[in-house]
């Protein structure tokens, strides 16, 4: 087990890595940016580094930085937690070459279930369903051309080393596929600093499932059941959930089952997600692997008891994972509510600032994953996530009306925040009845001018 780790990320993901960690009596190392002087996080670790400026790249993307500050710290390991570096191959490699522990998968899973276009590859050898779509890149207009004409319109441009919804564009036509296989790559250069897209057949209305793995370095892997983020705007999730309530059972085992093998074709250990589209049909077909703990892992944890950050670091210092697929039990009904400091008003535009007054709620199956408390100022430089809200109940009616009585206890004065339209979505009759899918939030809250 490792005596000492540096947490590479900052607000609620460092500090529930830092309770993982002192649950193993593990010592923690926690960096932060000048804007995250005040973060909470820093009072729970026992020792701080600052790594740099506010902005990402001067910070939380310093490679040099972070790999200094764990040298001059002497960890033996770094958990990226998600977004930031936590998907980065290079990382993991630079980490491997200094002698330092990557808490994820290895450098070459990595990059190989990173790039869309590559995991495709690996879906389809192990017998994955995927969306019609390129056998790889698109190398110009022309081929793009051709190959929307045999698999028909709509079709989806996607980045091949994309992610949140950046570098993807949806063409009804051939001048529209041009149009957007151009602002598809150039988003994508920008962002991740690849502009190689595919093309895949963009599905309607479907319902988003994907599914919790773990797996250990000896090769052996299981599920924990699957997630419904369904409830999501423009590709970003806001409301998770499990189990699905749009699923059966049957069709629930033929994807986490697809799910392990896709793991197991990619030679995948550590945790990570396997993610799906399922139509109206219930043909579902594979959409990529996040090589990363996931934001919504706490949906699963509440619905199995299964610590899967302190499994991350146990599999990492290399413990063979004990659990067996008989051992999990997935039990109940789990919701989770991402809390933003956003305006849903004004388009959802963020609402950083000082937070006046900050009282989570209570009672019973409650969980608040949380960095603020009042007095906190919401940085301008991050995501606008400023907490996760999770009841566990027994049955998903339970889970509802838990939920709703905790958004509207959830106290939070200062910077504008979701919580009214969470609120809103949980008493709408599609969500209640499960038959909302991804288009939901466009559907139903979007101008009619967005439509």
């Amino acid at each position: 087990m490792f005596r000492r780790i540096l947490i590479a990320n900052r607000g609620e993901i460092a500090q529930r890595v830092i309770r993982a960690c002192q649950e193993l009596n593990i010592e923690t190392v926690a960096v932060y940016s000048e804007a995250d002087a005040d973060a909470l996080y820093l009072r729970q670790a026992d020792e701080t580094i600052c790594i740099g400026k506010a902005p990402s790249a001067s910070s939380y993307l310093d490679i040099p930085s972070i790999i200094s500050a764990a040298e001059i710290a002497d960890v033996e390991a770094i958990h990226p937690g998600y977004g930031f570096l936590s998907e980065n191959a290079h990382f993991a490699e630079v980490c491997q070459s200094c002698q330092i522990g990557f808490i994820g998968p290895t450098p070459e899973t990595i990059a190989a279930v990173g790039n869309k276009a590559k995991a495709r590859e690996i879906a389809i050898s192990a017998k994955v369903p995927v969306v019609p779509g390129s056998d790889g890149p698109v190398k110009d207009e022309e081929e793009a051309v051709r190959v929307a004409q045999e698999i028909g319109y709509p079709i989806l441009i996607k980045a091949s080393a994309g992610g949140g919804g950046r570098g993807m564009r949806v063409a009804s036509n051939a001048p529209s596929l041009k149009a957007g296989l151009r602002a598809a790559q150039t988003e994508a250069k920008l962002a991740f600093g690849d502009d190689t897209v595919y093309l895949e057949k963009y599905v309607e209305r479907p319902r988003h499932i994907e599914v919790q793995v773990i797996g250990d370095k000896e090769g052996h892997a299981i599920h924990l059941g699957e997630r419904d983020c369904s409830i999501q705007r423009r590709h970003q999730k806001l409301i998770e959930e499990a189990a699905s309530p749009s699923i059966n059972n049957k069709l629930r085992s033929k994807i986490c089952e697809a799910a392990l093998r896709m793991v197991k074709a990619a030679d995948y250990y550590n945790a990570g997600t396997v993610e799906f589209l399922v139509d109206s049909q219930d043909n579902f077909y594979f959409i990529e692997v996040n090589a990363r703990v996931q934001v919504e892992h706490t949906v699963t944890e509440m619905q199995t008891g299964i610590d899967i950050i302190q499994q991350q670091i146990r599999i990492a210092s290399g413990e063979p994972l004990k659990i067996r697929q008989k051992d999990v039990n997935v039990r109940g009904h789990t919701i989770e509510c991402r809390i933003n400091a956003e305006d849903p008003a004004k388009d959802f535009q963020p609402s950083p600032g000082l937070i006046e007054t900050f009282i989570p709620p209570g009672g019973p199956g409650v969980r608040v994953d949380s960095h603020c408390y009042s007095g906190y100022t919401i940085p301008s430089h991050y995501d606008s996530m400023i907490g996760k809200l999770l009841v566990h109940r027994n049955t998903r009616e339970e889970a509802i009306a838990t939920m709703l009585r905790a958004l509207n206890e959830f106290v939070i004065k200062g910077p504008k925040t979701t919580i009214p339209f969470l609120m809103d979505i949980l008493g709408h009759a599609d969500f209640r009845s499960g038959t909302h899918d991804t288009s939901f939030v466009e559907r139903h809250y979007s101008p009619p001018s967005k439509r």
